[in-house]
């Protein structure tokens, strides 16, 4: 902890900390202080994202800021952000599957109609004609 407090005011988050304050208030911290600063602000972890996307967006004379984040979440979640995960990852895997399974049927058909196999005379879709023209031509 000794060499924690020996180096605190050379630590970037404290240093960009002190800056954002008057001279006056910067200079009455301990160095005790600043070290359990650093611990509370250090355990958010910013700044560790995959995409970390911030910049902002002069409109008239508005400026807006926006932040796209995305990586690996550390943090433990709550019940109900577990239950919510949860049902995201059923629906995004249902729909994965459902998707998959469209195209494959639609790949078969079309292989089907290729070979020229009529499972019902008389009847067809109509997607091996309209594959035909538009992108084998």
């Amino acid at each position: 902890m000794s060499k924690q407090i020996n180096d605190i005011k050379t630590d970037p988050v404290i240093i960009r900390l002190l800056e954002r304050m008057p001279d006056k208030v910067a200079d009455s911290f301990s160095e005790e202080q600043l070290a359990y600063l650093r611990n509370a602000i250090g355990a958010r972890e910013w700044g560790r994202h995959k995409v970390d996307l911030r910049g902002t967006i002069k409109f008239f004379k508005w400026r807006y800021y926006y932040v796209v984040l995305a990586g690996r979440n550390r943090r433990t979640l709550s019940e109900k952000e577990r239950r919510i995960a949860v049902l995201m990852n059923a629906v995004l895997i249902t729909s994965f599957v459902s998707f998959s399974m469209f195209v494959g049927l639609i790949v078969l058909y079309l292989i089907k109609s290729a070979l020229g196999i009529n499972l019902i005379e008389g009847w067809s879709l109509g997607l091996w004609g309209w594959f035909k023209d538009n992108v084998l031509n």
